[in-house]
């Protein structure tokens, strides 16, 4: 079964940036980008899909759903958090950081990039976990081995619905029953997945709640600031501590101080640096 759907355009949302950001941090097995499209497996009440998200001319996004769970009325809000189209402060927030003398060239040439949010918000957090402290293609290729690992594979005929997407990403309870020793990661970092997929898999909800995520091993203050930033579209996190964040701060002439003003749209302002860092392109629509 497959259907298609079109997600209505939104003002000031570039969706190709969007799409180009998630893209960009695709893992192998579940997700796919082909410079057009961004494709990934989800699971739905109805069982597992393949999602293929492209950005129309007119700014809506066409969805297509191959699956069992097509018509799953939780799918298209899930997607519209993931696409950010909800995102009420984003108005005032290229208003407030456009004027400002380091970032505001960047908000003024990007002038539709939102946060990104998150279509599986435990997914998220371990993803998260897995990545800390290590590139983007480095977080790509460890995730991808979990998937490996610990995915469970796709129907037969969703395989084949796009190169490359071939299973779920593990779900919390599968996790929760692995050794630290067998994940492809150092020892520590395993056991914060162990951990966390357990806690995940007794409370789906915990990542709405900044005390119980950092009561988890190995979650520190970047990891709860992320999943605020994402999950929760917290407006006003400041990720200073963010390689790639101290990295494009100093290629610009700045540092951490320059934060400071930015408030209390913070969160978009960590997403230009992250956008001019990995040098995505941007329609450059405010439609």
């Amino acid at each position: 079964m497959s259907r298609e759907l079109l997600l209505e355009p939104v003002t000031r949302l570039d969706v190709p940036f969007l799409l180009a950001f998630l893209g960009a941090h695709a893992v192998p097995g579940v997700e796919h980008w082909d410079g057009t499209s961004y494709s990934r497996s989800l699971l739905l009440s109805a069982g597992p899909a393949v999602v293929q998200l492209a950005a129309e001319p007119d700014g809506a996004t066409h969805v297509r759903v191959h699956g069992p769970g097509a018509r799953d009325p939780t799918l298209a809000p899930r997607l519209r958090h993931l696409l950010a189209m909800d995102d009420d402060s984003a108005a005032a927030a290229v208003e407030h950081l456009g004027g400002h003398p380091i970032l505001g060239p960047l908000v003024r040439s990007r002038p539709g990039v939102r946060v990104p949010g998150s279509a599986d918000h435990a997914e998220l957090l371990l993803r998260t976990i897995v990545g800390q402290q290590v590139s983007v293609a480095g977080a790509r290729t460890v995730t991808g081995r979990l998937v490996a690992l610990a995915g469970e594979a796709l129907p037969a005929n969703l395989r084949d619905v796009v190169p490359g997407v071939v299973s779920l990403f593990p779900q919390p309870s599968a996790l929760a029953s692995l050794d630290p020793a067998d994940l492809p990661m150092p020892r520590s970092r395993g056991r914060s997945v162990v951990a966390a997929g357990a806690a995940l898999a007794a409370d789906p909800d915990l990542v709405l709640d900044d005390a119980t995520l950092l009561a988890l091993p190995g979650v520190g203050p970047w990891t709860a600031a992320y999943i605020a930033m994402r999950a929760r579209r917290d407006p006003d996190v400041f990720l200073g501590s963010d390689l790639a964040v101290r990295r494009q701060l100093t290629a610009l002439g700045a540092d951490e101080s320059a934060a400071a003003s930015w408030a209390p749209f913070r969160s978009l302002a960590v997403m230009h640096l992250w956008a001019e860092y990995l040098s995505l392109t941007t329609s450059r629509s405010t439609s």
